[in-house]
């Protein structure tokens, strides 16, 4: 794994004001904190934090934080962006212990293709997008895949079918859905539609036998009105 490294300028006083004008010159304020030490206001260079969170291992990366010359492990823990622009005027970043699992939301990605589920004109909805795992710092999945494959309509596959890496682990209920095999609306529609009009396909031949049976009567009837 390669080693990412950010710089950090420290010695910002905290503020609105000075937020702001921090961020004119594309530095992104924040704070580094955890493991028991003092909080550490700071700034970082937009550029490069976008640099070090757009690899495989995406916001879930192992950062060293550059610091006054001091290196920190870290992650970064809550990015904060405007409620408009969605620009980042905030992150956080979180101290780790190499020797201590830390807590982070996994992506899960389905991979394969259902047939049996698509032969029926259905669909594999995906309820989960994210799992909340413990894992080593070095050992962070990038992504969580879940096989599809062998999934039939009305099947699902849950938590608990998820196979995480060795020293991961998850706290989450291992029956919560994370994908199922479903008959679309529109699927659901066209059968009703089909059932309806089979229906009313033996209610008029019904209808026609009824016809033929009284046309026969009242033919009989008045042949013998006749005699």
């Amino acid at each position: 794994m390669e080693e990412i490294v950010l710089a950090a300028d420290t010695g910002r006083n905290p503020g609105t004001r000075i937020s702001k004008r921090l961020r004119t010159t594309g530095s992104i304020p924040g704070v580094l904190y955890g493991l028991s030490e003092d909080s550490i206001p700071l700034s970082v260079k937009w550029p490069e934090l976008r640099l070090a969170l757009t690899t495989d291992a995406g916001v879930n990366a192992v950062i060293q934080l550059e610091v006054d010359g001091k290196r920190h492990m870290s992650i970064v823990k809550d990015i904060q962006r405007h409620p408009v622009r969605r620009d980042v005027i905030h992150v956080d970043f979180l101290r780790i212990d190499p020797s201590q699992k830390v807590t982070v939301d996994v992506p899960v990605i389905m991979i394969g293709d259902a047939l049996e589920v698509t032969q029926a004109n259905g669909m594999v909805d995906q309820n989960l997008f994210s799992l909340t795992v413990d894992a080593p710092p070095m050992s962070i999945p990038n992504e969580l895949e879940v096989d599809i494959s062998s999934l039939t309509v009305g099947d699902a596959i849950r938590v608990g079918d998820i196979g995480l890496p060795e020293g991961v682990t998850t706290e989450a209920d291992p029956e919560e859905t994370v994908a199922v095999g479903m008959i679309t609306r529109s699927t659901l529609e066209a059968i009703a539609a089909e059932e309806a009009a089979a229906t009313e396909g033996e209610e008029d031949g019904e209808g026609q036998e009824d016809g033929a049976e009284a046309s026969s009567e009242d033919q009989g009837d008045s042949e013998d009105s006749e005699e």
